[in-house]
């Protein structure tokens, strides 16, 4: 299955929730926001959703929020099942240490897809050497920063002061320590859940996964 490159904010009403990591478009009227999309835009609350659709709409949010393909998304429930551990913990784990999601927490960029357009054009190292695969997996004491050419920079700065303009500025989070006058981050640790803002439950989308 593809990449989705459908219209975003109605992807947003279908799942019910804001997913800003995919987009910085915003449904401004609430009504609309807690209606399904389409021609009679039903209310949320009156359609009842069976087990199966439960588990395919985490496994959505999960998908769509951090922009990768059905293959992909598998391809990290296999490895989770390998490592000892939380299984549903370890997904988000490795999609949140994946390059292109650490280089849009750190306002690098404005999306997760312009963090992936980054990463995949050479204006990002890590450790001093530029990495071009966005699911390139980071780990602990690895140092992120951006090509030393004018290009590379200019166009995180510009990131920079527009995530500032729009006050779409976020703070990195724990596991994460960045310096803005070098533009240079390091990873001190594994993310844990509480950082993990997306309103998710990863063990339905364990579950949906259970039987393959």
């Amino acid at each position: 299955m593809s990449r989705y490159r459908g219209p975003r904010v109605r992807l947003q009403r279908r799942l019910g929730i804001r997913l800003a990591d995919l987009t910085k478009k915003r449904i401004r009227n609430r009504k609309r926001q807690n209606s399904l999309p389409g021609q009679h835009s039903y209310p949320r609350r009156r359609v009842r959703l069976s087990e199966f659709r439960m588990r395919l709409e985490e496994k959505q949010k999960l998908r769509f929020n951090y922009s990768v393909t059905e293959r992909q998304l598998f391809r990290y429930i296999k490895e989770a099942r390998r490592i000892k551990g939380s299984t549903g913990l370890i997904i988000l784990q490795l999609l949140e240490m994946r390059l292109d999601t650490i280089v849009y927490r750190l306002n690098l960029a404005r999306t997760i897809l312009a963090a992936r357009q980054l990463v995949s054009h050479g204006h990002i190292q890590v450790n001093q050497k530029v990495v071009t695969i966005a699911s390139f997996q980071c780990q602990p004491g690895d140092r992120v920063s951006v090509s030393q050419n004018k290009v590379s920079k200019g166009l995180v700065k510009a990131n920079l002061k527009a995530n500032m303009k729009s006050r779409q500025l976020r703070y990195p989070p724990g596991h994460l320590i960045f310096n803005k006058s070098q533009i240079q981050a390091r990873i001190r640790k594994v993310v844990d859940r509480r950082a993990i803002r997306l309103p998710v439950n990863e063990l339905l989308v364990v579950e949906y996964y259970s039987r393959r």
